[in-house]
């Protein structure tokens, strides 16, 4: 569970509080009433559904939030955590082939624009997310190993997509695992993230049927005074390190570049996503002291500060001793095995869903982390870090790998394009 930190939410980009062409800025729609201290998407006015009458009183500040779906990045990468998550993977259904996928990629990538944009689906919709604005959903498209010989397009696989390597700490359920193709759904409202995950299953039709489907979780926006690193099922900061857009070299690694890349250029623009459901043992974790907890990552569980001192972003001193000559943060501290210095300035965006799918009959939760994490290349990204985990990180006996994907996500789609037309259609 590499811990790279100081999440994007704290850091709003620019264009969130842009207005958008031709419409009115966020802020200056809300005015300052519930405004300070929330997890910003893109700026836009509240959209109801097209149907609906116009509202006597605006949407609330988070129903109104709202991401862009066409743009040189898909949605859902370096937009803040979002307070529910589904994930979803499928297969191609038998004899379905490229030019089925293609179609699908369409009918998805309509109804990820219109959703987003707080509208209803073309047709058949539910209703579910009715009366809600867009409250930041975002929808995202991503292609597995699989799917390219499913599709004849296997001179097209980037060489970045070969499976993952086997890691110790790997406990994987196949059948949960992998998938010609991937979704990945968020929102700040949990109605408005299952009517998108409804309205993609679908969608699919006949051409491809659910591999496996898992639902996360994150604090709401406004539910803290301020904005701040997001906590995990185990108490823990989670995402103190994670590199920030601001970063003079963060594109070079989340994104493909758009030319002098070996990956085929369909990909320019786009980034990996490594996705594993991370068991937490919290039973054994909670018999841990305070102490011992904050031993195993290396940083102070009340706010994050290393354990050489400062706060959650000072810099960890990793020569700092203690009068018996041991090393103030333990050789096998998480925080220590994780940084990009320890591991030749490897990398990667965490955007994770926490999760809980209930108590088995022994009274242990089957709670975790989904974990996400974003690469231009998971060589050089998620991969040397979990090698190193596996070798000796202290958190490695509280956590349990359960299911893994690798999915290669391309860049975003233009104005009247769909996800994936540069290599369906190339």
């Amino acid at each position: 569970m590499p811990e790279q930190s100081q999440s994007v939410t704290e850091a709003p980009t620019a264009a969130a509080e842009a207005p958008p062409a031709g419409g009115v800025s966020r802020r200056a729609l809300l005015g300052t009433a519930g405004a300070a201290g929330l997890v910003l998407g893109a700026a836009g006015a509240g959209v109801g559904y097209a149907a609906a009458p116009a509202q006597a009183t605006p949407l609330s500040s988070v129903g109104s939030d709202r991401a862009m779906f066409h743009g040189k990045h898909q949605p859902g990468i370096t937009e803040g955590l979002q307070a529910r998550g589904h994930l979803v993977a499928f297969d191609l259904a038998a004899g379905a082939g490229r030019s089925e996928a293609a179609a699908l990629l369409r009918r998805w990538s309509t109804t990820a624009e219109r959703l987003m944009a707080g509208e209803p689906m073309t047709q058949d919709d539910t209703d579910v997310a009715r009366d809600a604005g867009p409250s930041a959903l975002t929808v995202t498209f991503g292609f597995g190993n699989s799917f390219f010989a499913r599709t004849g397009l296997e001179k097209q696989r980037p060489s970045a997509l070969d499976p993952l390597p086997d890691f110790s700490s790997d406990h994987l359920d196949r059948s949960r695992s992998n998938g010609d193709l991937w979704v990945q759904i968020g929102a700040d409202d949990a109605l408005v993230a299952f009517h998108a995950l409804r309205a993609i299953q679908k969608d699919a039709g006949g051409a491809a049927k659910v591999r496996w489907q898992m639902n996360g979780f994150n604090r709401t926006p406004g539910a803290t005074a301020h904005p701040m690193t997001a906590r995990n099922l185990m108490g823990q900061l989670d995402g103190t390190r994670n590199p920030k857009p601001t970063d003079s070299d963060f594109d070079q690694r989340i994104f493909v570049p758009a030319s002098g890349s070996s990956d085929p250029a369909w990909m320019a623009n786009g980034s990996y996503a490594v996705v594993r459901r991370i068991r937490m043992l919290l039973d054994d974790w909670e018999k841990l002291s305070l102490t011992a907890q904050e031993n195993v990552i290396g940083r102070k569980k009340s706010n994050g500060a290393p354990l050489t001192g400062g706060t959650e972003t000072t810099a960890m001193d990793l020569d700092k001793a203690k009068a018996d000559g041991e090393y103030v943060v333990p050789v096998n501290a998480h925080a220590r095995i994780t940084r990009p210095d320890q591991n030749g300035g490897a990398a990667i965006l965490r955007r994770p869903f926490s999760y809980h799918d209930g108590i088995e009959a022994d009274g242990t939760p089957d709670a975790g982390l989904l974990f996400v994490c974003w690469q231009a290349d998971p060589l050089r990204g998620f991969v040397p870090l979990q090698r190193k985990l596996d070798r000796g990180d202290a958190l490695s006996q509280y956590i349990r790998h359960e299911a893994s994907g690798l999915f290669a996500v391309p860049g975003g789609a233009a104005a009247g394009e769909y996800v994936g037309q540069r290599l369906l259609e190339s």
